[in-house]
């Protein structure tokens, strides 16, 4: 009798998604390799806006602020005997309803319902928002600019050959230096340093630019980083 072969199992391949790669001259088109689990992820809304709500807490703090009742100084003697006088009964006079008293349902100041996001949570959030604008094709990948642009004519002429309107771009340090020039004062566009990335900003501008070097540093940050 003949032995049957034991299968083999299939060598484990890191999965890899090709992105077409723009460049401002519009030249020959190329293809970057991205990985899956930076621009394939499962879309958790309720995680991305907790992590937005967190960014927002934090960028514009609360600074009005009123006093409580268990913070007014004075005396906690009972005011008036708890039966017997006809009257409501209280207890001192740093209730809200006496002058000089507490502030009921009044802002409470900076410290107040401040959320607490995990590190782990709001790279989670961060992949799954480069997941979404994948899916919905509004992410795009631009070849790191290499010589400075300095007339805004030539950058807009790249954005408008490419159907790029309402865009935040997340650059590499030497690309940001060449374009800043040309691309800061276009309308509904705004430039960001890739460690600067945020849910946020991805989420209010419809098309998301990353160059080549910022997708594969942030690609590196995410896929090497600790849990």
């Amino acid at each position: 009798m003949t032995k049957l072969k034991k299968p083999r199992l299939p060598k484990e391949r890191k999965n890899k998604m090709k992105v077409k790669l723009l460049t401002i001259d519009n030249a020959k088109t190329e293809m970057i390799e991205i990985s899956d689990k930076i621009l394939n992820q499962k879309v958790n809304h309720k995680l991305i806006k907790s992590v937005i709500d967190w960014q927002l807490n934090h960028a514009k703090p609360r600074t009005a602020k009123t006093k409580q009742k268990n913070e007014i100084k004075g005396s906690t003697k009972k005011i008036v005997p708890q039966k017997g006088s006809g009257g409501a009964r209280h207890a001192s006079r740093k209730a809200p309803i006496f002058v000089g008293g507490g502030v009921a349902h009044g802002p409470k100041g900076s410290v107040y319902k401040i959320k607490k996001i995990n590190k782990k949570v709001r790279k989670i959030a961060l992949v799954q928002t480069l997941s979404k604008k994948n899916l919905d094709k509004n992410l795009f990948i631009l070849s790191d600019v290499k010589k400075e642009i300095k007339k805004t004519k030539d950058f807009n002429k790249f954005l408008e050959k490419n159907n790029l309107s309402n865009v935040v771009i997340i650059s590499d340090q030497n690309t940001l230096k060449n374009i800043n020039k040309s691309a800061r004062n276009i309308k509904n566009l705004k430039l960001l340093n890739e460690l600067g990335a945020n849910i946020y900003d991805m989420i209010k501008f419809k098309n998301v630019l990353l160059t080549q070097s910022s997708i594969k540093n942030i690609e590196k940050r995410i896929l090497n980083e600790k849990n």
